[in-house]
């Protein structure tokens, strides 16, 4: 390995491991800074990983070092999902999705057969796919302009590399520590760390693109707008505090939000204002990080409205839902269970006003509650 090979992989190890430390020292106020930074680590044992001369380092530091290097495309999955699902929450099936991968890695380092490689090749291409569906669902939907610049100058630069190393390695075991392929691939993650490492710390701590599920925002009421709201008079200038009124009025008096399949740009052409600021209002002054629970807000205030009205006891869930906007009653159980706590039938039930109880079998021959059986 030559000197300048050397400076680049122990420059990208060293900015790795800083990014890292700074990651989990805010992994409080930043919800995936653990996720973070343990991705930063395993680039960082990547990196020495695939250096010349590494097969000779002492078994106390290759092994594990190794290992860790192996984890990378699994990190890299479960980053992106807490990146940009506002949804994600923590489980066991990730870690041990990242266990497996490693394992499949112990395997090809201890054998080393053509087939632990492809094993271990083929699992890790499974989670690069992952991880680029992680950045491009839900894209349109996003309000959180760093995030979504993020989404496509990270992820798919860092899943295009990953892929030409793990299929170089299918095709040419070993040829990643060999030149001229090595020096290539130094300056290719010398690159990728400086990328990295500008996104993760040009943004500030209390505006980090994390998924607000994480920050158990889902629990809370979504907020909508109404005529005294201070975001109102928070209008960057006039034309922002117009645009507000006007949404408002699109929302509460129209009741677009019924609309099913209502997305960001037609709510755009509808209101006649460029999508990026109506964007950067429904973010910075409402307080939503994705489309979608912004106009939920409104479909759910709806639903609950009805679900406790004694003139519509009647009336099925599925036919309240369709009717606020929802397309289907899975959806809309789900945000409703969010959003609440509990499902639409023990709202109606447990809420003054909802459904009592259904009367005897022989004085109804459909039971109210049969409304309630697709929940």
């Amino acid at each position: 390995m030559s000197v300048v090979e050397a400076a680049i992989r122990g420059g990208a190890v060293t900015v790795l491991l800083l990014v890292a430390t700074l990651l989990l020292r805010d992994r409080r106020r930043t919800p995936t800074g653990l996720y973070s930074a343990l991705f930063a680590l395993s680039v960082a044992a990547y990196v020495i990983a695939s250096a010349p001369g590494f097969s000779v380092l002492d078994a106390r530091w290759r092994i594990p070092i190794g290992l860790a290097s192996m984890g990378v495309p699994a990190i890299f999955w479960i980053a992106a999902a807490a990146y940009f699902d506002d949804d994600f929450k923590p489980s066991l099936y990730r870690p041990l999705a990242w266990l497996g991968l490693v394992l499949l890695g112990l395997w090809q380092m201890r054998d080393g057969r053509p087939i632990a490689h492809l094993f271990h090749g083929g699992l890790s291409l499974m989670f690069i796919v992952f991880a680029i569906s992680h950045a491009f669902v839900g894209r349109d939907a996003d309000l959180v302009e760093g995030r979504r610049r993020f989404r496509l100058v990270l992820v798919i630069s860092t899943a295009l590399y990953t892929v030409g190393i793990i299929v170089s390695q299918l095709f040419l075991p070993g040829s990643a520590r060999s030149a001229p392929f090595s020096f290539i691939n130094a300056l290719g993650l010398w690159a990728l760390t400086f990328v990295f490492a500008a996104a993760r710390l040009s943004v500030p701590t209390d505006r980090q693109f994390a998924a607000s599920g994480i920050l158990g925002a889902s629990a809370s009421p979504a907020r909508e707008i109404h005529q005294d709201d201070p975001a109102l008079a928070l209008g960057t200038n006039e034309q922002d505090a117009v645009l507000l009124k006007t949404l408002r009025d699109l929302m509460e008096n129209n009741k677009i939000y019924r609309e099913e399949g209502l997305s960001i740009a037609v709510l755009s052409t509808k209101l006649d204002a460029p999508e990026y600021r109506l964007r950067r209002l429904i973010n910075q002054k409402l307080g939503h990080r994705n489309f979608s629970a912004f106009v939920n807000g409104y479909r759910l205030s709806e639903a609950m409205a009805a679900l406790t009205d004694p003139s519509q006891s009647s009336v099925p869930i599925l036919t309240i839902a369709l009717d606020t906007g929802f397309g289907s009653i899975g959806p809309f159980n789900r945000a409703f269970k969010a959003h609440t706590g509990m499902t639409p039938t023990e709202y109606r039930r447990e809420r003054p006003g909802g459904m009592q109880k259904a009367p005897p079998a022989d004085l109804s021959p459909i039971p109210k509650s049969a409304s309630l059986s697709r929940n």
